[in-house]
């Protein structure tokens, strides 16, 4: 599979996408949260499409393209996503934002222009406990104009 454009070799097929991405790539972005599915904090894109990597395991995507938090940012900078969070103050504790950021830039590949209630969809399964999620809204807002 290639994880943020880099081809690697998992040799446990059984092996959690989540447990694979941050104990053996150390790429610890994509949280813990839940462990069901519920929380969003282990959200990752698998061919652009946001999953709960606590719910898949690797032989089921080994021949996917997989891009973390990590794999958005590139050599000139921090992905627009990522930058409007940090501009607009929207994290607190940051536990919940790795998968905010994966979600919304999944929403953005699709929707270059969401309206509100696109973006409300699109974030319905990251849970937050810290911001209200309002700061996190004004800060995706202004990202299709």
């Amino acid at each position: 599979m290639k994880v943020n454009g880099r081809d690697v070799t998992p040799t446990d097929p059984s092996q959690r996408l989540l447990d694979y991405l941050r104990d053996t790539l150390e790429l610890t972005g994509a949280k813990e949260g839940c462990g069901m599915g519920e929380c969003g904090a282990c959200t990752v894109l698998v061919e652009g499409i946001p999953v709960c990597s606590c719910l898949v395991l690797v032989g089921q995507v080994a021949d996917a393209a997989v891009v973390t938090v990590e794999g958005l940012a590139d050599v000139e900078g921090l992905h627009p996503v990522q930058q409007a969070i940090v501009d607009h103050l929207a994290s607190q504790c940051g536990y919940c934002t790795p998968g905010v950021v994966v979600s919304t830039a999944a929403l953005l590949a699709r929707d270059p222009r969401p309206d509100d209630e696109a973006v409300r969809e699109a974030l319905a399964g990251n849970l937050c406990r810290c911001t209200g999620y309002q700061v996190i809204f004004r800060a995706v807002a202004g990202l299709g104009e």
